[in-house]
C-alpha cells in the first residue's frame, strides 16, 4: 500500500494537470499527441505558430467561452 504522503502528492500531481486542461495549458501538448498519431511523418507546428493558431480560431470561432 502507498504511503499517504505519496498518495497526496499523486492527487496534486493529478489535480495539476486537471486545472492545465481546464485552462489550455495542455493544448499544445493535446495537439502533438493527435498529430503524431494521425499525421506520421508530416512536421508539426512549432509552439509558438501553434498558438497564433490556437487564439486565432478563439477569437473567430468563440464557441462556448464566456467572452
Amino acid at each position: 500500500m502507498r504511503r499517504p504522503l505519496s498518495r497526496i502528492r499523486a492527487a496534486l500531481r493529478e489535480g495539476w494537470q486537471i486545472a492545465r486542461g481546464i485552462t489550455g495549458e495542455r493544448a499544445y501538448e493535446i495537439y502533438l499527441e493527435h498529430h503524431r498519431r494521425t499525421h506520421p511523418g508530416v512536421p508539426a507546428m512549432g509552439e509558438r505558430e501553434f498558438w497564433r493558431w490556437y487564439v486565432d480560431r478563439g477569437d473567430t470561432h468563440p464557441g462556448s467561452r464566456c467572452c
